[in-house]
């Protein structure tokens, strides 16, 4: 179900306002095999076009002031999908490094991957550490890449390090966990999109987006560009974001 913007909330010119614009957006890019299937292709074709949908998505974003950009890319359930289809990712990984690296370096964008690397191929290791290391200095935008991710798997890593660490429970709160967390370089997400109708998270964050505002839209991921880009953001101004409190004016209101 796709949340259509109300224009009030936008500035004269039909952008968003910066005061009301996310600093970090969360993609869940969802839609790549039905976009394929709709015109006869096999899924990889799909996730080849989502690969360049991404590219052009990251610049889009930027241009709109959004600093971080995190998109599920793979998640730790996707190991079930067929083996060659898991395969063909694992080679589409390797190729858009090759082919958008350089672009992106160039671009300003800063790129991270965020997952467990223990299962992918040192090949694989070895681009992801190659994209960190060249765009390592730049600051336009973060772009980080979730790859053999999860949200439970998340928080057990934060665990794991705590235990390691010996932290005793007593000194065990939100804010060290939320320092051993995949994204701790990062603020949790404002803005949390699905394209592709699904209405769910699928095990996505569960950690950093809750407080996020939520938005889906059944605009399969290879055709979200800008307008679907633009409705996202406006709809994301319109939200009254109170993280659980009550702003002063409704105190009044709602006293007797």
């Amino acid at each position: 179900m796709t949340h259509l913007p109300l224009t009030e909330n936008l500035a004269p010119n039909g952008k968003v306002p910066d005061c009301a614009r996310p600093r970090h957006v969360a993609v869940v890019m969802d839609g790549n095999g039905r976009w394929a299937r709709q015109r006869y292709m096999p899924r990889f074709f799909g996730h080849k076009q989502g690969v360049d949908t991404l590219v052009r998505a990251v610049n889009a974003f930027a241009e709109r002031g959004v600093e971080y950009l995190t998109v599920f890319a793979f998640s730790s359930e996707n190991w079930k999908r067929p083996s060659d289809e898991v395969s063909g990712l694992m080679g589409l990984v390797l190729v858009a490094v090759s082919k958008y690296l350089t672009k992106m370096a160039g671009d300003g964008v800063r790129i991270r991957i965020i997952g467990d690397r223990s299962a992918v191929s040192d090949k694989l290791r070895d681009a992801w550490d190659r994209a960190e290391s060249l765009t390592a200095n730049n600051r336009r935008i973060t772009l980080s890449v979730a790859f053999n991710y999860g949200g439970r798997w998340d928080v057990v890593q934060a665990c794991r390090q705590a235990l390691a660490d010996g932290v005793k429970p007593e000194d065990f709160d939100e804010s060290y966990l939320s320092r051993h967390m995949a994204l701790s370089f990062a603020p949790d997400p404002d803005l949390f999109i699905r394209t592709g109708g699904e209405m769910r998270m699928s095990n996505f964050l569960l950690w950093q987006a809750a407080y996020s505002e939520l938005f889906f839209t059944e605009c399969l991921w290879p055709d979200f560009g800008e307008s679907e880009i633009d409705a996202a953001l406006a709809a994301y101004a319109q939200r009254d974001r109170r993280f659980g409190g009550i702003r002063p004016a409704q105190l009044v209101s709602d006293s007797p």
